[in-house]
């Protein structure tokens, strides 16, 4: 099924973030951490599609969506961030595996964030929040998506990590096997994971070595 919604509003997060508030189709549902595809409802466009993932809260009369541009790209998530409220996306079917199971570490890499956005959201609702822990890495200071909120729902237990530059503020370097040695207290809980292919293939290498069971571990397949 196929359903243009009308942008309500648009806000900055970042430099190249911003999060658009979209009508939501009656009876449309989702499970936060879940995706579906986006095109632009535009002449040429129509069937461009790519996958985002649900930001708002599961029962928020709208959706939400949190989505980068890649400038370079001069492709969809471009043509997006030059869309203005009133202007019309397409959305599908709800689909994806990324979904809450138990407390645990989620471990994102730039917008890799954002299944896990919608679930953060969720479990500081319903006061779920204890137990569980991000890891966030991002290239630059500037790149951290929502970091006001993420520090305000999960304050000691979000850890920054900055690659490319010097920071004072956060950790310096990659999310890799010194630093989750570190940082890991429990390899029985669950490992939720998303962010660029190469982070994910590493990291699934690194909990492979440190004996952490596939069972434990959630991104989408």
């Amino acid at each position: 099924m196929e359903y243009p919604i009308k942008i309500l509003r648009i806000e900055k997060v970042t430099h190249d973030v911003k999060r658009f508030v979209c009508e939501r189709p009656q009876g449309y549902e989702f499970t936060p951490g879940q995706a579906t595809e986006v095109s632009i409802n535009k002449k040429g466009w129509e069937e461009e599609k790519r996958p985002f993932t649900f930001t708002a809260l599961a029962d928020a009369p709208y959706l939400e969506f949190t989505i980068k541009r890649y400038a370079d790209h001069k492709g969809v998530t471009n043509e997006i961030h030059m869309l203005e409220p009133g202007d019309e996306l397409i959305v599908r079917d709800v689909w994806g595996t990324i979904n809450y199971q138990g407390p645990g570490y989620f471990i994102a890499g730039g917008a890799g964030i954002t299944p896990f956005i919608a679930i953060l959201r969720q479990l500081k609702k319903e006061n779920k929040l204890d137990d569980n822990k991000l890891f966030f890495s991002n290239k630059t200071e500037e790149d951290i998506i929502i970091e006001p909120e993420l520090t305000s729902m999960l304050k000691e237990n979000v850890i920054y990590t900055i690659s490319d530059e010097k920071s004072s503020k956060y950790h310096n370097g990659y999310i890799d096997e010194k630093f989750l040695k570190e940082n890991i207290d429990d390899y029985n809980k669950h490992f939720y994971l998303c962010g660029p292919p190469p982070m994910m293939d590493a990291i699934q290498e690194i909990f492979s070595r440190l004996g952490i069971s596939p069972e434990t571990i959630v991104f989408e397949l």
